[in-house]
């Protein structure tokens, strides 16, 4: 019987949560402070990529009538979080105040700034460091040093997933910078979710061009599998824990989720590439996507954006501006 509860504590760090992959989503990288937060599925930062799930919606430019696609995989992630079927959420894009340097970098620790808007989240995420520092503590004074030994594994295997996603986040490309001009935007996600992103083009493009995380290189993969076998290694070691050790690794890691989980949950606002994307005002609902059509149309003044999109067709050009 002590046997079983050891492997089943050991067992819950292989655990597939995206707890650690959606913060370094919603945050645009890590900080290497974070390797004292261990959830389950630790081993898949790097699936943060993959929350998409493969979706690359179809977007206009309201001022000018360009339709392309946003190709930022974290952005669009942040964007079926906020969004609504049947509804147009409003969002906008900024750089933060030049009086906080403190969030300028690709840092994946809430900052600062943050604190005065999201003060829970925030502090929730300064209680997730605790549990690993606390449990390090009562396993060395129980002289457990197998126990030890497993959370020094899953503390460099978080090290190591770190310094990949800080690698791959730092190739960036937007395009040519247009200073000063200002972009609207509409993205149409799937099930119905309509998105109206506004903000300084230079920002816009920031958040939805290029690419979040360039494929990993040989050694970067290198460093990745490694981290993923110490983790597993890190399984079987556990069978050498004392039942108390086991005990306290399980309720590390448990604990660990739960805050981690319950700061993503409050964190409203999505950090990319220095720009902050925020959510304006409450979603509206339309009973028809042709309604939203023809009041953007009126309100824009021009439709190429709405048949690029296939929201009109030429032929309907006619009577949507009739009933305007």
């Amino acid at each position: 019987m002590d046997i079983v509860r050891l492997n089943a504590a050991a067992i819950v760090a292989l655990a597939e949560l995206t707890t650690i992959a959606e913060r370094t989503a919603l945050t645009g990288s890590s900080d290497f402070l974070e390797c004292l937060v261990l959830c389950p599925g630790l081993h898949k930062q790097q699936s943060a990529t993959n929350l998409n799930k493969a979706e690359f919606p179809a977007t206009a430019a309201l001022t000018t009538g360009y339709v392309f696609r946003v190709e930022n995989s974290a952005t669009v992630h942040y964007l079926q979080r906020v969004g609504r079927t049947g509804h147009l959420t409003m969002l906008n894009v900024h750089a933060p105040d030049s009086d906080t340097p403190s969030i300028k970098g690709r840092k994946g620790l809430l900052v600062p700034s943050r604190l005065l808007s999201e003060p829970l989240s925030f502090l929730l995420h300064l209680s997730v460091l605790m549990p690993t520092p606390i449990a390090i503590a009562v396993l060395v004074n129980l002289h457990d040093w197998w126990a030890c030994t497993v959370i020094a594994m899953l503390i460099l295997c978080r090290l190591l997933n770190i310094a990949v996603i800080r690698r791959r986040s730092s190739t960036f490309w937007a395009g040519a910078s247009e200073p000063g001009v200002r972009g609207d935007l509409l993205i149409l996600l799937s099930r119905d979710r309509w998105i109206r992103m506004r903000g300084l083009v230079d920002d816009l493009k920031a958040v939805t061009s290029g690419e979040w995380l360039r494929d990993p290189t040989g050694l970067e993969n290198l460093a990745i599998n490694t981290a993923t076998m110490l983790v597993y290694i890190a399984t079987v070691v556990s069978g050498n824990c004392s039942s108390i050790g086991s005990l306290v690794i399980l309720l590390l890691l448990l604990s660990s989720a739960v805050l981690l989980g319950a700061s993503n949950i409050l964190l409203t606002t999505q950090t990319m590439h220095d720009r902050v994307i925020c959510v304006v005002g409450e979603p509206v609902k339309y009973e028809r996507r042709l309604i939203l059509a023809k009041q953007l149309i009126k309100e824009t003044g021009r439709d190429d954006w709405a048949i690029g999109l296939g929201m009109v067709v030429p032929e309907m050009r006619d009577a949507v501006r009739a009933t305007m």
